[in-house]
């Protein structure tokens, strides 16, 4: 009896699934947890980048 537990306890047969989804869960936390900062920064990002399109769009026309 006492064999059938150890090779109970030693078989790692089905435990890749469950590493995958504690995984999962730990990166959806993550997420979460940053999800507003990250919004913000690729907010800012974005109206930099389309300031400047801005900008160069009308130093062309001012140049015309």
């Amino acid at each position: 009896m006492k064999n059938l537990i150890l090779a109970y306890l030693k078989d790692e047969e089905g435990q890749t699934s469950t590493e995958y989804i504690l995984l999962v869960a730990v990166v959806a936390l993550i997420v979460f947890k940053f999800k507003k900062t990250a919004d913000q920064k690729l907010t800012d990002i974005t109206n930099s980048v389309f300031s400047g399109a801005e900008g160069w769009v009308d130093q062309i026309n001012n140049g015309q």
